[in-house]
C-alpha cells in the first residue's frame, strides 16, 4: 500500500495527537513530511519529540508565510490543520487551492463568513475536508446513535444537554488564546462544536433556528472584584502573587509546557499562563442555548466553565420513551500531560425508560484512551485502513459547518437578543 503523505500546520497543544500517531502506530500507511508554524522554537521542539520519543527523523520546517512554498516543495496528499481557530480557514482554503485534501481540528472555523468561504472553496476545488470529531467515535456515543437509529425511543422530540467544564479544564480556556473571541469564536464555537455535532449526529438532523443567552459571570477581573478579591496578577509563572492560587498555571513546572510555550515566548510574545481573573477576556463562561431542528426536535443546552466536576448529562425524549446518559470525564490541562487522559472516562451510566415498561441500564464496552475512547478509533479511521462504518462517523466539511453554525447563531443571538435562522448565515448550495 502506498503511504499517504502529510504536512501539519500549527504545532501547538493539539498537534502531537496527529503527528505522534503518524510517527508510531501508522508509520506503515502514513508519512509526515513537514511542520509549519509562526514559531520556529515550537517546531524545533516538535522535531525533538519526533526523534527522542518516537525514533522518527526530524522533518522539514516552514514558517507560516512559507506555506505555499512548503506545499510546492513537499507535494503532500493532505494538510493537517491544528493552528489557532481563526486561521483554520486560511490554511484549509489555500491547501485545497494547491491541490491537497485537508484534515482539520475542530472547530472548522469561527464565523459565518469564514465558513462560507470554506464551503465555496470545496465546491470550487473538488477537494475533501475532514473534521476530526473524536467524540463521535467514543463507544457510548456510538451506542446512543445506534439506539436512536434502531427506534428504541421512537422519534426524538426533545433533547436536554448539560455540559460541565470544571475549574481545571474549564479555567484553561481563560488563560490562553481562546479567551479572545476573535481567536476562538467563544466556547459556543470552540468547545460546543463537539456537542452540537453530537446532537446532529445522534438525531440525524440539523439546526434550523437558534436562541441563546450568555455572559462572563465567574472569570475576569470584574467578577473577582465583586467577590472581594483584591490581589491580582497578569501571569502565573515566576510570580509570587500566583503561588497559592488554585487557578494558576505554572509553565516552569511542566517540561512540556515550558518547552512548547515558555521557551517560545521570545518569538511571538504568546503567554500560555495568563490569569483567569485578569482583564481582556471577551468570551462567555455561562451559556444557555435553545435550538429547533429541521425535524422539529427541540434542544435545550447549557455550558458552564467553572463547575466542581467535569462531564455531562443528556436526555432524549421520544415518542416511545426516554434515553438518559450521564458521563464523568477526567479533567486535564491541554498539552500538560498524557494525551490518553484528555476527556478519558471516569464513569458513565446509560438508561432507557420505555414508555410503558421498566427502565433498564444499557451496558457499553469501555473505550480506551482519550475522549471516552474515541481518539484511538478516530486515528485508525483517518490514518489506517478505511473500514465500513454503519454509523457514518467520518465528518466532512458540511458536518463541520452544521456543528459550528449552531454556536455562531447562538453568538449572534447573544449579541442581538433575537432568534437566528441558520439558513440566513450561510448557503450550502
Amino acid at each position: 500500500m502506498k503511504k499517504k503523505t502529510y504536512v501539519l500546520v500549527g504545532t501547538g497543544g493539539r498537534a502531537q495527537f496527529f503527528w505522534g500517531a503518524i510517527a508510531s502506530d501508522y508509520k506503515e500507511s502514513a508519512e509526515l513530511l513537514a511542520f509549519c508554524d509562526t514559531n520556529q522554537t515550537r517546531m524545533d521542539y516538535a522535531n525533538r519529540l519526533l526523534q527522542e520519543k518516537y525514533g522518527h527523523p526530524a522533518v522539514a520546517t516552514y514558517k507560516a508565510h512559507e506555506f505555499d512554498r512548503m506545499i510546492e516543495r513537499e507535494q503532500p496528499d493532505a494538510v493537517i490543520v491544528t493552528s489557532v481557530d481563526r486561521t483554520h480557514h486560511t490554511y484549509i482554503i489555500r491547501a485545497m487551492e494547491l491541490g491537497c485534501d485537508v484534515i482539520t481540528e475542530k472547530p472548522m472555523t469561527v464565523d459565518e463568513e469564514k465558513c462560507q468561504a470554506i464551503l465555496d472553496a470545496v465546491k470550487r476545488t473538488g477537494r475533501n475536508v475532514r473534521v476530526t470529531f473524536n467524540y463521535r467515535y467514543a463507544p457510548h456515543h456510538t451506542k446512543v446513535r445506534e439506539l436512536i437509529e434502531d427506534g428504541v425511543i421512537g422519534q426524538v422530540t426533545a433533547v436536554h444537554f448539560e455540559w460541565l467544564l470544571n475549574t481545571k479544564h474549564g479555567a484553561d480556556y481563560f488563560r490562553r488564546w481562546h479567551r479572545d473571541k476573535r481567536n476562538s469564536g467563544g466556547l459556543l464555537v470552540h468547545k460546543s462544536t463537539h456537542h452540537f455535532d453530537l446532537v446532529n449526529f445522534w438525531i440525524g438532523s440539523e439546526p434550523e433556528t437558534v436562541f441563546a443567552f450568555g455572559d462572563l459571570m465567574f472569570y475576569g477581573k470584574d467578577n473577582a472584584e465583586r467577590r472581594g478579591v483584591t490581589a491580582f496578577y497578569d501571569r502565573a509563572t515566576g510570580n509570587p502573587a500566583a503561588k497559592d492560587d488554585p487557578f494558576a498555571l505554572h509553565l516552569d513546572r511542566s517540561p512540556n509546557l515550558k518547552a512548547m510555550y515558555l521557551d517560545a515566548e521570545h518569538e511571538d510574545g504568546y503567554r500560555r499562563d495568563q490569569s483567569v481573573f485578569s482583564d481582556g477576556i471577551s468570551i462567555e463562561d455561562t451559556m444557555g442555548v435553545m435550538v429547533r431542528y429541521k425535524n422539529k426536535a427541540i434542544l435545550t443546552y447549557s455550558l458552564t466553565a467553572y463547575t466542581p466536576w467535569e462531564g455531562y448529562r443528556i436526555s432524549f425524549t421520544g415518542t416511545k420513551g426516554r434515553l438518559e446518559l450521564t458521563v464523568v470525564e477526567q479533567s486535564y490541562v491541554n498539552s500538560g500531560g498524557d494525551k490518553a487522559i484528555e476527556g478519558a472516562l471516569r464513569g458513565k451510566k446509560m438508561i432507557v425508560h420505555p414508555m410503558f415498561g421498566a427502565p433498564y441500564e444499557v451496558e457499553v464496552e469501555e473505550g480506551v484512551g482519550g475522549h471516552g475512547g474515541g481518539d484511538t478509533v478516530l486515528l485508525r479511521d483517518i490514518f489506517g485502513e478505511p473500514q465500513e462504518d454503519r454509523f457514518r462517523r467520518a465528518a466532512n466539511h458540511a458536518d463541520g459547518a452544521r456543528s459550528i453554525l449552531t454556536g455562531i447563531a447562538a453568538n449572534r443571538a447573544i449579541r442581538t437578543g433575537l432568534p437566528v435562522r441558520v439558513a440566513d448565515l450561510v448557503k450550502f448550495e
